[in-house]
């Protein structure tokens, strides 16, 4: 679920996606001609314990939000999606081509929700930009918004939280994978470089495709090692963590070939160096939580 208080930039509509009609009302009264699209559950452990819950929401919310805007001539989305369409890597970094093969419920219904936009596309005249995200990090630069998840699973987060004794230790699944400190590497993007690309994708819609895939990751992937060190840097205090067994499915190194992105869209990340993800993450929680970080 979303936040109130983290709307503040224009007005807040409060209902349900699977209700077309209210949906349809809602982009009526705003004269809303374009879409972005995040409405969605996001965790994957949750996907695979109640799968049923994701294509309600995630899959059948998708096609009432495309039967609304069909109805009300809204031609143009942005589609938030995301790297789990891909499954375990075959080849490194993975770009659009890739294999898909998704590991869960979640990683499915995002698939579909592609696939669902390229038929829609083709016979009603839509046009979509299918973003799919590597792993999102950071809050925002000016410190007001930032992640506040229940529970939180995400490391960045995570790890901060452990550091400030609001939950309990962290939890490294595996320190025995091939990479060079042997625990997993993934791939973060900044949620302003994100944002930026959203705001990109909708100026050039008239230039892409009907339905364009583009990966948003930055080519270069962080260790679970090296982003506890980090919040340990920023907030000069340690993490509390403890070793368990790796999860099942989880590949050693996910990292994105974005070039596309950087081509189609002229986008590059500016924010998605580790330090600065660690500093905006480290200075929002640290706020909010009474403890200012450097």
């Amino acid at each position: 679920l979303g936040h109130r208080r983290m709307v503040r930039w224009g007005p807040l509509v409060v209902g349900d996606i699977l209700d077309t009609a209210s949906v349809s009302n809602a982009i009526r009264i705003h004269g809303v001609t374009a879409v972005v699209h995040f409405a969605a559950s996001a965790y994957v452990g949750d996907s695979v314990r109640d799968p049923a819950a994701y294509y309600r929401n995630n899959l059948l919310g998708t096609l009432s939000l495309l039967d609304a805007m069909r109805d009300t001539g809204a031609r143009d989305i942005v589609f938030s999606s995301s790297c789990s369409v891909y499954g375990n890597p075959v080849t490194l970094p993975i770009n659009e081509a890739h294999p898909l093969a998704p590991l869960s419920p979640y990683g499915q219904t995002k698939l579909d929700g592609e696939n669902a936009l390229r038929w829609y596309s083709q016979a009603y005249g839509l046009r979509s930009v299918c973003l799919r995200y590597f792993n999102a990090a950071g809050a925002d630069l000016e410190g007001e918004l930032g992640e506040d998840h229940d529970p939180e699973t995400r490391i960045v987060p995570r790890a901060i939280l452990a550091a400030l004794d609001v939950v309990p230790a962290l939890e490294i699944f595996g320190d025995d994978y091939d990479t060079p400190d042997g625990t997993a590497v993934r791939d973060y993007v900044h949620v302003a470089d994100l944002a930026a690309a959203h705001v990109m994708a909708l100026q050039r819609l008239d230039e892409l495709p009907t339905t364009a895939i583009l990966n948003l990751g930055t080519g270069h992937g962080y260790s679970v090692s090296e982003v506890v060190a980090a919040v340990e840097a920023a907030l000069e205090r340690p993490v509390p963590h403890r070793l368990v067994a790796r999860r099942t499915g989880d590949p050693a190194m996910v990292v994105a070939d974005a070039s596309r992105a950087f081509k189609v869209l002229n986008w590059t990340p500016a924010h998605s160096d580790l330090r600065t993800i660690v500093a905006s993450a480290c200075r929002w929680h640290g706020e909010r939580h009474g403890v200012l970080s450097r």
